[in-house]
C-alpha cells in the first residue's frame, strides 16, 4: 500500500493533462459499473505508480503510471481467453494483435495496453466487461 497517494495535480505533473483524461475517464466507467477496492502501490522498475481495481482477491484490471506515459494492464484467465475468441472480431485490430502476440502464463495472458489518447477505450470497455460482470446497477 501506497503511504501517499497522488492528487489529481500530481498525476497531471506525471502523466500529463491529456493521459490524466483517459485515465479519470476509464476511472469513471469502472466506479459507475464496478463497486471495487482501490489499491495505490508503488509502480515497479520504472513505473511511478500502481492503481489496482479489487474485489474479492480478484483483479479487474491495473493502471501503470510513469512520467508521459500510462498502460493499463488486463489478464485474461482460460475461460475469459475462450470468450475473447469466441468474439475476437469485435475487438480492434490492434487489441487481436495484441493478444496473439503476448504469451500465455499459468494464470493467463497480461494484455499490457499503453494508452496514448482514449482510441481504446470501446475495447477496453470490452475487455473489462469480459473479465467481469459489472455488480452496480
Amino acid at each position: 500500500m501506497l503511504d501517499n497517494i497522488p492528487n489529481d495535480k500530481e498525476m497531471i505533473a506525471l502523466i500529463g493533462q491529456p493521459l490524466f483524461n483517459v485515465w479519470t475517464r476509464l476511472c469513471n466507467f469502472i466506479d459507475v459499473k464496478y463497486d471495487m477496492e482501490h489499491l495505490w502501490n508503488k509502480g515497479y522498475r520504472d513505473w511511478v505508480y500502481e492503481y489496482k481495481y479489487r474485489r474479492g482477491g480478484k483483479t479487474l484490471c491495473t493502471f501503470y503510471a510513469m512520467e508521459n506515459r500510462f498502460s493499463l494492464l488486463v489478464i485474461l484467465g482460460r475461460e475469459e481467453r475462450v470468450r475473447f475468441e469466441a468474439h475476437r472480431n469485435e475487438y480492434s485490430k490492434a487489441v487481436q494483435k495484441l493478444y496473439d502476440e503476448t504469451k500465455t502464463y499459468h494464470d493467463g495472458k497480461w494484455l499490457l495496453l499503453d494508452l496514448t489518447d482514449d482510441s481504446f477505450f470501446p475495447d477496453i470497455e470490452k475487455l473489462l466487461l469480459l473479465k467481469r460482470k459489472p455488480n452496480k446497477k
